[in-house]
């Protein structure tokens, strides 16, 4: 009895992202269809074949493929035990119509880098409360699939704009608790997405996301050392729920909120 499709899939607060999709197929094969979005496809067990523009094409678990909205396409198992896959359905704009040419020509891309990417990009997207995560790694593999679509173009440079992220740092802090899109900060800033993460990062020796989580965790440590609950803290300094904090105070801290609070003295 061949095993029931265990799939999820959800809309994130991340522009960009028009749907996240996760799937384990025995079976099922899809037949010929289009998308209006760019599909970005790994595929961590079994395998897929497809054919994609008359060519046939597979997706073993070391690749990224991407797919190009509007190009008709199929998929199904290429090993007995079917495939599990996780998808991210991507914005017609995020990449421009304009590579959806060599995306045609080679959409199965064997980059260890691009791979590792793209899944702690899926960890982000599964916790509510890392947008900022989510959006600083997907900036970052646009780029990534940029270099691989149009190779002749010119890399980006290692960023150099030391006033720049200080801007970027002030702007944090000034956000701690309400949080801050890096779509809203390029925007504040007059600065690509991309630029932005990588200019911080090449200052400070930390991404975004993780100088804003180290400053919540900072707050809620004073919080918890005058006696709050973790629950009333996670609200007081801009976590999701008490869970969201608990995660990035451990991975900080080393214990969870409650049994720090218990240490006090």
């Amino acid at each position: 009895m061949a095993a029931q499709p265990d799939v999820s899939a959800w809309r994130p607060r991340i522009p960009g992202v028009v749907e996240v999709f996760h799937a384990h197929f025995t079976e099922y094969a899809y037949p010929m269809h289009v998308h209006e979005a760019w599909t970005l496809l790994i595929v961590d067990d079994g395998a897929v074949r497809y054919d994609l523009d008359r060519h046939e094409h597979g997706t073993p678990h070391d690749t990224v493929s991407l797919l190009p909205p509007h190009v008709p396409h199929n998929g199904s198992p290429a090993t007995p035990q079917g495939f599990r896959k996780r998808v991210l359905y991507l914005d017609a704009t995020f990449l421009g119509l304009d590579l959806i040419g060599p995306a045609v020509d080679a959409p199965d891309l064997r980059d260890p880098v691009l791979r590792r990417r793209v899944g702690h990009l899926h960890g982000a997207l599964a916790r509510p409360g890392d947008e900022l995560e989510a959006e600083s790694r997907l900036t970052l593999i646009g780029e990534r699939l940029r270099t691989h679509l149009k190779p002749h173009a010119a890399a980006p440079e290692p960023a150099r704009d030391p006033a720049l992220a200080r801007s970027l740092r002030e702007l944090l802090d000034e956000h701690v608790t309400r949080g801050l899109g890096l779509e809203e900060a390029a925007r504040t800033l007059y600065a690509h997405p991309a630029h932005l993460v990588r200019a911080f990062s090449g200052a400070y020796g930390i991404a975004p996301h993780q100088y804003l989580m180290s400053r919540r965790v900072e707050r809620a440590r004073r919080l918890l050392l005058d006696g709050r609950a973790p629950g009333e803290v996670a609200s007081l300094t801009g976590f999701y729920d008490q869970a969201h904090l608990t995660r990035h105070f451990k991975k900080l801290v080393g214990v969870t909120p409650g049994r720090y609070r218990l240490s006090a003295r």
